[in-house]
């Protein structure tokens, strides 16, 4: 069984996001889309509403599984019998950064493979900090990002 992890902050996730997700399913019997915890960044939304609102973007793809986790990817991949990681590349820039992190995973575990996917041409400038900005200046984020984080943006600028 071919097992892939694709795993993120995806505060929140992208209509880029699930593009890749679709395509990296189409490779594998099982894509885990994980929300990492990242301590070192100040979330928009909690970890929580990230996994609820990836669940429902991906609700029509019946061999992905959303969860989350802290810690090394390395151990979370072992944990899950998982030897694949899909990450999705929109920029040189974005390829530079992922390469090292590839050769480090690759360091700490050398059975574990990570394959790039080009993020297609209509996401490529959508970004979840770009999202997250256009949130803060109560901006429409319609068409970028799923339904269900759009009504999510929506509610929590009616908040602030």
């Amino acid at each position: 069984m071919r097992k892939a992890v694709c795993s993120g902050s995806f505060d929140p996730v992208t209509n880029g996001h699930v593009d890749i997700f679709e395509r990296a399913s189409r490779m594998v019997d099982e894509l885990i889309v994980c929300v990492f915890h990242n301590v070192r960044k100040k979330p928009f939304f909690p970890v929580e509403e990230r996994v609820r609102l990836l669940r429902e973007s991906v609700l029509h793809l019946p061999n992905v599984r959303v969860d989350s986790f802290s810690g090394l990817l390395t151990d979370y991949m072992r944990e899950q019998g998982a030897n694949i990681i899909v990450r999705g590349l929109r920029s040189a820039t974005d390829f530079e950064y992922e390469q090292n992190s590839a050769q480090m995973i690759r360091r700490l575990a050398p059975e574990v493979e990570t394959i790039f996917l080009l993020t297609s041409p209509e996401y490529a400038y959508v970004s979840s900090s770009g999202i997250r900005e256009l949130a803060v200046f109560h901006a429409d984020v319609r068409g970028l990002v799923p339904d269900c984080v759009e009504q999510a943006v929506r509610r929590w600028q009616q908040e602030q």
